[in-house]
């Protein structure tokens, strides 16, 4: 049986991501310029290569 406490964590890490996610989106959506939306775009991938 799973630790409740583990459980929660997970949950809670979860949205943490989802968060982050929604961010970058929002971040990339509103850049002024293309180079400034490619940026932050290979910025993002580098994070989630990395936490891989």
């Amino acid at each position: 049986m799973s630790n409740p406490m583990n459980l929660a964590a997970k949950i809670r890490a979860r949205r943490a991501q989802a968060r982050t996610r929604r961010a970058v989106t929002r971040a990339i959506d509103a850049a002024a310029t293309p180079a400034l939306r490619h940026e932050l775009m290979v910025i993002a991938q580098a994070q989630v290569n990395s936490l891989r």
